[in-house]
């Protein structure tokens, strides 16, 4: 059975609908929000909140090099929840760091704008003008949030591989139609899939154990950890053997190369 992403273009449609379907399937269903809990370094409400993203712009300017940070941090964590496999996931982003991996069934969940209207007047008990106002306002900052974090325009639906509207659907009519896709051929794990999204976990754990190396880039192969970076000619020693002893205990690695680009 596949791992099932699911982008919420509808938060509460997107949250349900994601519960419903791991109980249905027997899976483990973990949030954007439980990701968040475990990064202790980017435990911050404003980065945590789905609503006020625009405030998460200039707190990530806090730290040295903070969206590669958080976006590699982010990226560790969640990878290494797919390894352990019948996962459901909602939240904005997580099918973009399986894009890659044929065993990810990415859905994208959305409603008619009447009815967001509808239940954002019912919930916060607010004028049906004031909830236009709010709904837009969110769309335009998770829509911003995706861009500036990793380029991706959350509403592009070649990102999915499917766009399920609620609304003529119920959301048991939603989990019954994912449930059905999750078995398809397409979508079960092979050996291959597999070993890609392991290579894929294990770049991201060794990313983030380097984050006092920011200009490294890392790739994983068959298990084999490659790092490159730029770095003056009389400090390649030193940086290596700081590199080494912060990865040679990371689980999964078992052989790594240390390579060095000219510094210009």
């Amino acid at each position: 059975m596949p791992i099932i992403t699911i982008s919420r273009g509808s938060y509460y449609h997107g949250k349900s609908i994601a519960e419903k379907l791991a109980i249905r399937l027997g899976y483990h269903c973990i949030s954007r929000d439980q990701i968040l809990d475990d990064l202790k370094e980017f435990h911050l409400p404003e980065i945590k909140l789905v609503r006020g993203l625009n405030d998460s712009f200039s707190v990530l300017d806090r730290f040295p090099h903070g969206k590669m940070r958080f976006t590699t941090a982010i990226r560790s964590a969640l990878l290494q929840h797919f390894l352990t496999g019948n996962i459901v996931y909602h939240g904005l982003f997580g099918h973009h760091f399986v894009s890659n991996i044929s065993h990810v069934l990415k859905v994208r969940i959305i409603t008619d704008t009447q009815s967001r209207v509808a239940d954002e007047m019912q919930r916060e008990n607010i004028p049906e003008e004031t909830a236009q106002y709010i709904l837009k306002k969110d769309d335009e900052e998770r829509r911003k949030w995706g861009m500036f974090l990793y380029g991706v325009d959350i509403v592009d639906p070649e990102n999915y591989n499917m766009v399920i509207r609620v609304g003529h659907l119920t959301e048991d009519e939603v989990v019954d139609l994912i449930a059905k896709a999750a078995s398809l051929p397409s979508f079960q794990e092979t050996a291959e899939s597999r070993k890609i999204l392991a290579d894929s976990a294990l770049a991201a754990l060794v990313s983030k154990a380097l984050f006092d190396f920011p200009n490294a880039s890392v790739s994983v192969r068959d298990g084999h950890v490659s790092i490159f970076l730029k770095a003056p000619e009389d400090q390649h020693t030193v940086i290596n053997d700081r590199i080494s002893a912060m990865i040679s205990t990371l689980a999964g690695v078992q052989e790594y190369t240390i390579r060095f680009d000219p510094y210009f």
